[in-house]
């Protein structure tokens, strides 16, 4: 199962995106000099524009398998079955074990795949603080 960001994350990502790469190409072509200031814009917008494809490919969590990931460069992984405790903190998720900790960043999260999540969560049978 895959729970998805909100859409306004990506409609940023796409809009900064085509931004740089609507004034980096208009920098380029009309400027007689060449200038690394305006390739650094290029570059900008190939960041953003591979940011929007990647998270709209991977989504934010994904739970599969018994295990929950954080869908990053470096992604963050932790088995469900080793979830020692759930505490929300500031409108994050923090799952525990005994080892390491997960936070998840409930304002990343779509509101309808925010309920998957909490029935996902709830079905640990694990103490929330």
């Amino acid at each position: 199962m895959k729970i998805l960001y909100k859409k306004r994350r990506f409609d940023y990502n796409l809009t900064f995106g085509i931004f740089w790469l609507v004034l980096s190409l208009l920098k380029i072509f009309k400027q007689e000099k060449f200038s690394w200031f305006n390739w650094g814009f290029l570059i900008l917008s190939f960041l953003y524009l591979g940011i929007y494809s990647y998270e709209k490919k991977n989504q934010y969590l994904t739970i599969e398998n018994g295990m929950i990931s954080i869908n990053k460069l470096f992604p963050k992984r932790i088995r469900l079955t080793e979830i020692k405790q759930i505490k929300k903190f500031a409108g994050d998720y923090i799952l525990k074990t005994d080892k390491t900790a997960l936070t998840i960043n409930t304002q990343f999260i779509d509101e309808n795949s925010l309920k998957e999540l909490n029935t996902e969560l709830e079905k640990l049978n694990i103490e929330w603080n």
